[in-house]
């Protein structure tokens, strides 16, 4: 063919048919739509949600057509091409990252009715909801509750993880085996022996995610691999690098603070030998160190305690802290307490735009399929309100150089995810005040942890600042944070009393 045919609409109208110069391949365009229709374009959502939604579009096509080239670009700027060359894990690779590929399990599965093949992801790149499993069935795209259900019960069969994981499968079966007639738009499928079906995928999925897990195991010269010195030198660098990284401070003395015997006075005299968390990004300015002390102090002074002063008596399986006080026996969750405390200040920052933050020692680099990025873009100013300094880093690329301080050592990457899947899973019509809410409440998991030995005076501070909180008896996921015992209830259960 020596040309391509055009055929153009305007407003509904026909404009022609004529022969036009171009590459082999199809080419639509698509501008101002709606606009003589009023009540459709009034039902539109935002810009960016609506490119998320083509996009996801895109994607799967393309997936399930990886012998083709495609190409999808907004406002003049290229979203998302793939190379036509035949290769699913090239497409995947351009739609989900080079993160996704790098965790990737390959299944395939061959019978006379039916074959099975495709990828799943590790636990690395598990995520909080299903936006991220795809299922084709000759080559269309297609939801079923039943072949989710197969690739989940195989992979929780090699990982306790509560999230949802990635896989992206493929089934060619004979079309007198299925019934596309059960959905008007054609989404859903019913399987003629459903049966059969789940058990297939089940085993080729669990058969693929065992060899993997036994090759993981491995040494390398079992797997077939030479062994050579790169390891240890690797394990050499890596181990300076943790020397030089960020510790968390169990003490004001831990932070490499000028030593100005005034600023280390109030620290130590706020509360009886307390411990006073000082931002690291405060920790070379001693005016600023000195500010956030005298905040601390104010911000535990201004309102009154809820519960009266406990008496530590100690900590039982490193889990709990027991007081008294007035014949009264309290038992505290020093993670729930920690956690309400940590929630409380953060949405308090978030709330007089005073969020403490700290740059990371190597910016996080994340790449994020289009519909992700969208969200992510939708949400750009509640990200930096929270604390998150973040930049765009190419195409569906973004790069994280400040997180706040209070998510301590967390996996930047995985909470960042994390957040992001919560947020689109809020759907719309949310306030901004629900979103920072749902924010800290991930953020805050980064608190003192159960099974972790605390000294004395940590205790004594954490009951202080947990006493001041504005509602200090539970968790910001509803859990109880302390439980009173009455000397009443304890002689009854030893049935001194009747």
């Amino acid at each position: 063919m020596l040309s391509g045919k055009e055929i153009s609409f305007h407003g509904g109208i026909n404009n022609g048919f004529k022969e036009e110069a171009m590459n082999e391949g199809t080419l639509i365009e698509v501008r101002d739509l709606f606009y003589n229709v009023p009540a459709r374009k009034k039902f539109l959502k935002s810009m960016a949600r609506e490119t998320a939604l083509i996009g996801d579009i895109i994607n799967r096509i393309a997936l399930s057509h990886a012998d083709i080239a495609f190409s999808f670009t907004n406002n003049e700027k290229l979203q998302f091409n793939s190379y036509g060359n035949g290769n699913i894990i090239d497409v995947i690779r351009k739609v989900y990252g080079k993160n996704t590929c790098d965790n990737l399990i390959k299944f395939q599965r061959y019978g006379d009715e039916l074959s099975v093949y495709g990828y799943i992801g590790n636990s690395e790149i598990s995520r909080g909801s299903r936006n991220n499993q795809s299922i084709f069935v000759n080559k269309r795209f297609i939801k079923s509750r039943l072949v989710t259900a197969a690739v989940e019960n195989a992979f929780k069969s090699f990982a306790t993880i509560n999230k949802f994981p990635f896989f992206v499968i493929y089934i060619d079966i004979y079309p007198e085996l299925i019934d596309v007639n059960i959905h008007p738009s054609k989404s859903e499928i019913k399987f003629k022996d459903e049966r059969f079906i789940f058990k297939f995928i089940f085993d080729s999925v669990h058969a693929a995610i065992k060899e993997s897990v036994k090759e993981s195991f491995m040494l390398p010269e079992e797997a077939g691999y030479e062994q050579t010195d790169t390891t240890e030198e690797l394990t050499f660098n890596f181990n300076n690098l943790q020397n030089h990284t960020i510790r968390e401070a169990t003490n004001p003395l831990d932070y490499p603070l000028q030593k100005d015997d005034s600023v280390y006075d109030i620290a130590h005299n706020i509360r009886e030998k307390s411990i006073v968390d000082i931002p690291v990004d405060l920790s070379k300015d001693t005016n600023k160190a000195l500010e956030y002390i005298i905040d601390k102090q104010h911000d535990n002074t201004k309102e009154a305690a809820k519960f009266p002063d406990i008496k530590i008596i100690g900590q039982f399986d490193k889990t709990y802290i027991i007081g008294e006080q007035s014949k009264n026996l309290y038992l505290v969750d020093q993670h729930a307490a920690h956690e309400k405390i940590m929630f409380e200040k953060y949405t308090r920052e978030i709330k007089n735009h005073k969020v403490v933050i700290q740059p990371l020692l190597i910016p996080e680099v994340i790449e994020l399929n289009i519909d992700d990025y969208s969200y992510f873009m939708e949400n750009l100013e509640i990200f930096k309100t929270a604390g998150f300094n973040v930049e765009e880093f190419g195409d569906n690329t973004i790069v994280i150089k400040e997180v706040p301080y209070v998510i301590g050592k967390s996996k930047t990457r995985n909470l960042f995810l994390s957040i992001l899947d919560n947020l689109k899973n809020l759907g719309s019509g949310k306030t901004e005040e629900y979103k920072y809410d749902t924010i800290a409440r991930m953020a805050c998991r980064s608190a003192v942890k159960a099974n972790e030995e605390l000294t004395m005076e940590e205790m004594k501070s954490l009951l202080e600042d947990l006493r001041y909180c504005d509602e200090p008896f539970n968790c910001p996921h509803g859990r109880p944070t302390i439980i009173k015992l009455t000397l009443y209830e304890l002689e009854k259960l030893f049935k001194r009393i009747q």
